[in-house]
């Protein structure tokens, strides 16, 4: 039997918005370095932004220039915390992946949908406003004071939702920030949309799809 959950709760950033960190990076420093030191600046940015959110909370633009500054000087790039600023004021622009509209509007048609997202208030409600679909309920980083990976964001909205986590569907595309919680905390119904950025890891015990078009079938809809 199909499992219908009383919630389906996602990932925003990198999951639902295309989250173009890396095409903002590339766009401040790709006139500097070649093709390899810009490849590892990006990755390193994106190392260093997931340490950052580990331990107590703080603005996310925060989080954006320490690891932006960290990543400089680990590739011997001069930081400036303009370039940070100008990468966090980006963020609102963006928005979803061209899979995401339909698919998620078809899902919102039976089930409601919320987001559980490493965001700022400020920052989400533009993002949420270009998916396409409407949103049952948004929490942020900002409101529970914590970052994913760190549970407390999680038992923030199964509690905001009066649920438990046997009654929703987790969907995202990333195991470290969102999966591997979920998994830990008990949500046996898991989404991963396979974006490539991360390899798969059937431990965590998921439904894989290619992208949110494929999202509608996995409640049978």
């Amino acid at each position: 039997m199909t499992f219908r959950p009383k919630f389906v709760t996602f990932d925003c950033y990198g999951t639902l918005t295309d989250f173009d960190m890396a095409g903002a990076t590339r766009r401040i420093y790709g006139t500097l370095l070649d093709e390899a030191r810009m490849a590892q600046l990006v990755r390193h940015f994106a190392a260093y932004r997931l340490d950052e959110v580990l331990g107590a909370w703080k603005p996310y633009a925060e989080v954006v220039a320490n690891a932006l500054e960290r990543a400089c000087r680990n590739n011997g790039v001069a930081f400036r915390p303009e370039d940070a600023r100008r990468i966090y004021e980006e963020v609102p622009s963006w928005g979803p992946h061209p899979d995401v509209p339909a698919g998620l509007a078809r899902v919102a048609e039976e089930i409601p949908l919320v987001i559980l997202s490493n965001a700022m208030n400020s920052q989400i409600a533009s993002n949420v406003a270009k998916l396409g679909a409407p949103v049952f309920k948004v929490l942020t980083a900002e409101d529970v004071g914590s970052y994913k990976p760190r549970m407390k964001g999680f038992e923030a909205m199964l509690d905001a939702l009066g649920c438990g986590p046997e009654e929703v569907t987790h969907v995202s595309s990333s195991f470290r920030y969102d999966l591997m919680t979920a998994y830990d905390l008990g949500i046996r119904s898991k989404v991963w949309v396979n974006r490539g950025h991360e390899p798969a890891n059937p431990f965590y015990e998921y439904r894989e799809i290619r992208d949110i078009s494929g999202l509608p079938a996995v409640f049978g809809l």
